[in-house]
């Protein structure tokens, strides 16, 4: 499709989740992005332009850089659905599907994807017999939020108090899951249904396998590797995997899954899948394309190309 035959574009970011710093810096990079690629783009912040605005300006499809919460939860997809509006990324549904971290593992498990054990934390938990469970180190976080927001790694059960505390000041509900030790990766995956396909595994070599927020957006400590350098039948274990768990969501367009490769046994354990990933300089999406040979350029534009609603809007309904 030729640029111009988008029409007006509207490129969400900013917004009102916990990632709206992140969020801010990838959508200015789409917004370059699309522009250099000659589509007429602009810039909507949901945080400080209402949905009546929205419906205003004329955008024939729109691209979600919005992270987290009102954003990537279905909320967002939702408002565009009803005003009709072509939009980037996975529809209402597998959007808060995967927004959910228990509702992601609990439709893995039930398809035989591997996941860590997990169980609900409470205030009243026992917190030896989560430990019992589950093992220890083992990782505590908010059941609805990305980018490592809110998460602790527990190493000891007297930490536990403590980490629900943190995670249940951003969500109601709070998810305990083991550790696995391992290598750290994450792998992109474009296309939809059966013609999704993933892209190069991005392996991550963190300070202290420390990936945590500032690493992840901040800091230039941590190592990215990409080709990750993993014996081939191995990378295309993590992409089979990772597509299969894309598919089972029901998720479009493009998304990122993280994955952990276990030291004890060499398999990969799925830990989130992200609908709207980071289009940062620091983020892995761009660098997995980029491995692909596909631009950072190209790649937004391609995107944008594979905007759609789950829904065809019926023009000529009419009440009974």
């Amino acid at each position: 499709m030729n640029p111009a035959d988008f029409g007006k574009v509207g490129v969400l970011f900013g917004g009102r989740s916990a990632e709206r710093e992140v969020s801010l810096m990838s959508g200015n990079g789409v917004l370059a992005a699309l522009r250099s690629r000659g589509v007429d783009a602009h810039a909507f912040d949901p945080a400080t332009q209402s949905l009546g605005d929205l419906a205003t300006a004329g955008f024939k499809r729109v691209f979600i850089a919005l992270h987290g919460r009102y954003g990537e939860d279905g909320t967002i997809q939702g408002a565009l659905e009803m005003l009709g509006i072509p939009y980037t990324g996975s529809g209402v549904l597998a959007s808060a599907l995967a927004m959910d971290k228990q509702a992601t593992k609990r439709l893995w498990m039930s398809h035989g994807l591997p996941t860590p054990k997990f169980r609900m934390l409470r205030a009243d938990s026992d917190w030896n017999d989560v430990v019992a469970e589950l093992g220890l180190p083992l990782i505590v976080k908010p059941a609805r939020e990305g980018s490592s927001i809110g998460l602790t790694k527990v190493t000891d059960a007297t930490m536990l108090p403590a980490a629900y505390a943190r995670a249940a000041k951003l969500d109601r509900d709070v998810i305990a899951e083991t550790f696995i030790e391992g290598d750290e990766l994450t792998c992109p995956v474009v296309g939809t249904g059966a013609e999704a396909r993933a892209l190069p595994v991005v392996r991550i070599v963190a300070p202290e396998a420390n990936y945590d927020y500032q690493n992840k957006y901040f800091k230039d400590d941590v190592r990215y590797l990409c080709p990750s350098g993993l014996v081939p039948e191995v990378e295309a274990e993590v992409q089979r995997l990772v597509v299969e768990s894309y598919r089972v969501l029901g998720c479009r367009g493009w998304g990122r899954a993280d994955v952990m490769l276990s030291h004890a046994n060499g398999k990969p354990y799925l830990l989130e899948m992200n609908t709207s990933p980071g289009m940062t300089s620091h983020s892995l999406v761009p660098m997995a394309a980029r491995a692909a040979g596909i631009s950072y350029e190209d790649f937004a534009l391609q995107v944008l190309a594979d905007a759609q609603l789950d829904l065809r809007p019926t023009q000529d309904w009419k009440p009974d």
